[in-house]
């Protein structure tokens, strides 16, 4: 495994995420699709294993199942100062004009049910997971500052949001001298480029370290366009993402596909070692429904792609049109 700074901050990652989604009760919240408390704990273990520290969740995933799993198979399976956890706020987890948000009463509340549910007295890093268009950012960002100050929160990280939005919530920051984010989870991937036009340049001027979600575009960058699964079933997201763009996005695959075939290496590996070698990039979020996934991501940590191998994978992209993360 390989192991970075998140950005210029002093925390050091696995170049890997673990993304926490896929765990969790597939009765509860919106992922159907998601694996239960055993299934996931054994991937969760398995990663650590490898050599993986970061693990990425979110009080929404599951309704907070995903939390519960985590910390769960973290006290099984490591010591807690070993390994890096991420969480989120901003999704509502009950009913009511309060619960969602980042409101300072939110923060608090949802960080102090996070921990219960992760079993800890503290979170390595904790996410706004969205913009809140009916908070001020001052009150979001003192509330952030103050449960750093706490000492349940070591770092504080945004995403996916307009890039102006990051700028204004880490100027906030540097006027009341209150904590910066360190770190941006967004949408990047071979298929979406679109933040290489002002968050990817940004994140690398200021320190920031970029923790890309969906690296393999939902699965869309390891396979044959058209196959299906239970995930691509029950995912309406993918068409919002991806669908609009289709043809471009399949020459895109079928790039892969050909570098992957002169490689002698499945697909998964190509598309996330592009990934790696994007300058901005700490640590690609990645999911794993089987293991496979860990070790072809973990291989791609060694799988340096040349100049013309990059340019046969970028050369299809077209533009996309911005979706709003709401």
């Amino acid at each position: 495994m390989q192991y970075t700074r998140l950005g210029t901050s002093g925390l050091k990652v696995s170049r890997l995420a673990l993304g926490c989604m896929s765990y969790g009760d597939p009765s509860l919240g919106t992922h159907p699709w998601s694996l239960p408390e055993k299934e996931g704990a054994r991937f969760i273990a398995e990663a650590l294993d490898l050599g993986i520290n970061f693990f990425d969740t979110a009080n929404i995933y599951s309704l907070g199942s995903s939390e519960e799993i985590l910390g769960s198979a973290i006290r099984r399976s490591a010591r807690r100062e070993d390994v890096v956890i991420a969480t989120k706020v901003y999704e509502a987890m009950h009913e009511g004009p309060l619960a969602k948000g980042l409101s300072r009463g939110a923060i608090l509340r949802e960080l102090d049910a996070s921990l219960r549910r992760l079993g800890t007295d503290y979170v390595d890093l904790y996410i706004i997971h969205r913009w809140d268009y009916e908070t001020p950012v001052e009150e979001t960002m003192q509330a952030l500052h103050d449960v750093v100050r706490s000492g349940k929160v070591r770092y504080i990280g945004a995403s996916s949001m307009h890039c102006w939005q990051f700028v204004k919530a880490q100027y906030v920051a540097d006027l009341h001298g209150w904590t910066r984010f360190v770190s941006m989870q967004n949408h990047y991937n071979l298929l979406n480029r679109e933040e290489e036009r002002e968050m990817l340049p940004y994140c690398l001027e200021e320190g920031v370290g970029v923790t890309p979600w969906s690296p393999l575009a939902r699965g869309k960058l390891t396979r044959d366009w058209n196959a299906r699964s239970r995930r691509t079933e029950g995912d309406p997201i993918q068409e919002r993402f991806y669908g609009p763009t289709e043809r471009a996005d399949r020459e895109v695959v079928r790039a892969v596909a050909e570098v992957a075939k002169a490689r002698g290496v499945p697909l998964a590996q190509v598309a996330l070692a592009w990934l790696l070698q994007q300058p901005a990039v700490a640590a690609p979020v990645i999911g794993a429904t089987h293991s496979q996934h860990l070790y072809d991501a973990v291989a791609a940590l060694d799988l340096a792609l040349e100049e013309d191998e990059i340019a046969r994978l970028t050369e299809p992209y077209v533009p996309h049109a911005v979706v709003e993360y709401v």
